[in-house]
Parts: C-alpha cells; sequence; structure tokens
C-alpha cells in the first residue's frame, strides 16, 4: 500500500475515533449490539478461533449456549472497538464519570504503602484502555507500547493513552530495563499476560487445563524487584459505564519456578473472565505455540482450524 493511502486511512480511523469520542456509550452499545451478530457470521476468522477456544474451555456447556457466548464476545469485542475514540479523546471527566465503581482499590494502595511496585496484569477483558486511563490517572504509571503497523495512527494512539501521564515504553529490552526501574521507585507498570509470546520468551503452563505458550515476562519482573502482583480489570456496564475490579493474583505468580509462575498467571486471567466471560476477546490463538510443537502428530482435534 503506497504511503499515501495509508495516510489517507490513518486521517479516516482517527476522524472515526473523534466522531465517535462524542457519542454517549449507550449509542455505543448500542452500535455494537448492531455490528456484533455481523462480525459473527462475516468474520470467519474471528467467529471460528472464538468456537474453538470456547469448545475447549467450556466443554462442559452445550453447543448452543457455546455459540451464544461466542456472540455475546464478538459483540462486546466489537463495543471495546468503538469505545477506543472515548478512552482516548473524550474529556477526561467525560471518562473519568463513566468508571461507576473500583473494587479492590486497597490492594493497590497496601503495595505501594509497602514501600513495593504494583504489576497490574491486565488480560483483554472489558475496555482495557479505560483501566490504563483510570491507572495513569491515579498512580505513576508504566506500559509497553508496540507502534501500530500504520504509522500515521502513532501520535494519536500514543496520545490518547499517554494524556493522563502513562509513561509508555517499547516492547524490547530498553522497555523492560524501564519496567524494572519503575518498580524499583515503587510505581505500578501494566503487563498484557495473554498475547502469546515468541519462542523463547516463554514457557508452557495450563490455561483452563490445557497447556498454552505463555510469556514470561511477569515472573521475571517479579524475580528481580519482589513486586506486588495484582489483576486487574474494566468490567463494562453495557450502556452505563465501567466498573474497575482488582482481584488479588494466584500465588503462584510469585514462584521462583517460571513454569509455575506462569502457570498462576494462566490462573489469574481464567479468574478476572469468571467475572463475565462474554467479556474476554476469545479471539487470541492462546494455544496456537501447542499446535506448532505437535505438527506430525495425529491428536490436534478441533485446533485443525488454527
Amino acid at each position: 500500500m503506497s504511503e499515501a493511502k495509508l495516510q489517507r486511512q490513518a486521517r479516516a480511523v482517527a476522524a472515526l475515533w473523534r466522531l465517535l469520542a462524542g457519542r454517549r456509550l449507550g449509542t455505543l452499545w448500542c452500535l455494537a449490539r448492531l455490528a456484533g451478530p455481523l462480525v459473527h457470521r462475516f468474520s470467519r476468522r474471528e467467529r471460528e478461533v472464538t468456537e474453538i477456544n470456547l469448545a475447549e474451555v467450556f466443554p462442559e456447556r452445550d453447543a448452543a449456549e457455546r455459540r451464544r457466548l461466542a456472540r455475546a464476545s464478538l459483540t462486546h469485542s466489537t463495543a471495546t472497538m468503538l469505545e477506543l475514540g472515548f478512552a482516548w479523546m473524550a474529556p477526561p471527566e467525560r471518562v473519568e464519570a463513566s468508571i461507576l465503581a473500583v473494587h479492590g482499590r486497597e490492594l493497590l494502595d497496601e503495595a505501594r504503602a509497602s514501600g513495593q511496585g504494583v504489576i497490574v496484569l491486565a488480560p483483554h477483558f472489558g475496555n482495557w484502555e479505560v483501566l490504563n486511563f483510570w491507572l495513569s490517572g491515579h498512580f505513576p504509571f508504566t506500559a509497553m507500547y508496540e507502534p501500530p503497523k500504520i504509522s500515521d495512527l502513532d501520535p494519536v494512539i500514543r496520545g490518547g493513552r499517554e494524556r493522563m501521564g502513562a509513561s509508555l515504553v517499547p516492547t524490547n529490552p530498553r522497555g523492560v530495563a524501564a519496567l524494572l526501574k519503575a518498580l524499583k521507585r515503587a510505581e505500578a507498570v501494566g503487563i498484557l499476560p495473554d498475547q502469546e509470546p515468541d519462542w523463547g520468551s516463554g514457557v508452557f503452563a495450563p490455561f483452563y487445563g490445557r497447556l498454552a505458550y505463555t510469556a514470561t515476562l511477569l515472573p521475571k519482573l517479579v524475580a528481580r524487584t519482589q513486586a506486588r502482583v495484582v489483576t486487574g480489570v474494566a468490567l463494562r456496564v453495557p450502556g452505563r459505564g465501567f466498573a474497575i475490579h482488582f482481584l488479588p493474583a494466584d500465588a503462584r505468580v510469585h514462584d521462583p519456578d517460571e513454569a509455575i509462575a506462569a502457570a498462576g498467571v494462566n490462573a489469574s486471567v481464567e479468574a478476572a473472565i469468571a467475572l463475565e466471560p462474554a467479556q474476554y476477546q476469545w479471539e487470541y490463538k492462546r494455544y496456537r505455540k501447542v499446535i506448532e510443537e505437535q505438527q506430525g502428530h495425529p491428536d490436534h482435534g478441533s485446533f485443525r482450524l488454527y
């Protein structure tokens, strides 16, 4: 794609975000409810991966119930995309007013009062951009950031994520060093724990009873800093706003064995998902690396679609 075409595309996307930023959350949720079933019907990749994952993690549910959950999940994922402009560009007082409750804040306060850094384990659940907004407005907060493929959108996204004071660092060794420094200053950092890492950057650990290749960045940071780990999500209250929940992380995240710690990370993600499974972004291929390991074996089961 030519540079001029990419620039036009970036301007159109940014204009759409600005337009959506001015809409009420109730309007955005209505749009998501209209578009979500279309995403489920016509976006084959998202539908198949979501349904495959749900079949693996909820085998006790019947097929009709899982299909309903898949449609609901894709509706919530659509809502998150529609809410990006709101989280990044709406007046801060509007975004703050949309946060209807904050549960478990004492977990963060206790960790900071003890002089320890805090790692907020933030799965792709609800609206994680609203969680970033709240965290960066209340604590010194650092998070990793990978620039978008359309480079002209970088200042828009970066500006939205940094506007409340967040410090964004690159997804490379320099960024990891910045996270370590922030934790040693007893500050908060955010880690997205459910994206599949590159080979060599993770271990296999159970996720809903099935092995998934899981990043070891969080266990490494804990080992180096003795930071406290808290799970954080911004659960959507459809059409009204968000309820932020901070939950104790599984105790295993502090284990010196990275495989055990990674199992604790995944268990912490599961505990967050339990708040409302439809709000988790099931479109991630969490089990892909296992399949790559199993190539040539006959027991891939339903994951052949991956």
